[in-house]
């Protein structure tokens, strides 16, 4: 997943937690293995294959669910989140230079949720160079599955920490909830605010830590799927939700929609914290931060 992971179980003997957390990993790793643009053999990338041609393939339960979440997020997001801008990622991965508009005008007819016809069992692409990208939502869905696994084997107490967005698999031992930090944006340590959770999620966004480095100027890796620029405004947004897929999605939208994205959130009667560059922030409860 590109950094620290955990797996805490409590209220377990030593042996049989360690046997869940290792079930737990394994079924992280099943779903990297089969969700990640960096492997050849993984079914994004066969579906990519397809994609480019404007084919059409059949598609498992798994990755149709997978698709379905993210046209859901789409329509909520009025078109902020979009897994079909992979095109625009791709164009901001590559060279020297920052993509000119022209390119990226080019690219348009590559990207939208209007150019995919889900069928059961079946994925069309109705242009050709498209590109799918699911990194708003394949470690989120990572974790909520480790979750669900640690409960299916007997986990009762704990969470998962994939990254950063966590599941809470239950409360402590004893009833009371987790504490959990939130990373201050661009710095290397410290904590912005705290919450406490004993059931639910919580993920963050943010863009400090894999900005694009182009031709001398820093850019946000997020991409607003509308103009094919990278968005600004948000330094990090942090929500709170039932599940990691939920809280991921709305932190993300928040974070291409910008200083857009708070306003949006508290319109959602989102739980969450967003941070801008300038160190400016909004919260809703839990978080206590002004």
């Amino acid at each position: 997943m590109g950094s620290d992971c955990a797996v805490r179980l409590e209220g377990l003997p030593v042996d049989r937690a360690m046997e869940i957390a290792k079930a737990a990993e394994a079924e992280v790793r099943r779903i990297e293995a089969r969700y990640s643009r960096f492997r050849e053999d993984s079914e994004l990338s066969r579906l990519n294959r397809v994609a480019r041609i404007a084919g059409s393939t059949a598609i498992d339960a798994e990755t149709e669910a997978l698709i379905l979440f993210s046209k859901a997020c789409w329509e909520v997001s009025g078109g902020a989140f979009d897994i079909t801008a992979g095109a625009y990622h791709r164009a901001w991965r590559r060279g020297a230079a920052a993509p000119s508009a022209q390119h990226l005008a080019a690219l348009a007819g590559s990207v939208g949720f209007t150019r995919l016809a889900l069928a059961p069992g079946r994925l069309t692409f109705l242009a050709d160079a498209m590109e799918l990208d699911l990194g708003g939502v394949g470690k989120e869905y990572a974790a909520d599955r480790a979750c669900e696994v640690c409960r299916e084997l007997g986990g009762r107490h704990g969470f998962v920490n994939l990254a950063g967005d966590i599941r809470v698999i239950g409360p402590q031992p004893d009833g009371t909830a987790w504490r959990f930090g939130v990373k201050r944006p661009e710095t290397e340590d410290g904590e912005i605010d705290q919450v406490e959770l004993g059931e639910g999620a919580i993920a963050t966004s943010g863009d400090y830590e894999r900005r694009l480095e182009i031709g001398g100027q820093s850019y946000s890796h997020f991409i607003d799927p509308a103009t094919g620029w990278p968005s600004s405004g948000l330094a990090s947004a942090t929500v709170i939700a039932s599940n990691c897929m939920a809280a991921g999605g709305l932190a993300t939208s928040a974070m291409i929609m910008g200083r857009a994205g708070v306003d949006w959130l508290i319109g959602r009667g989102a739980s969450f914290l967003a941070v801008d560059h300038g160190r400016g922030s909004w919260s809703t409860p839990p978080f206590r931060r002004a």
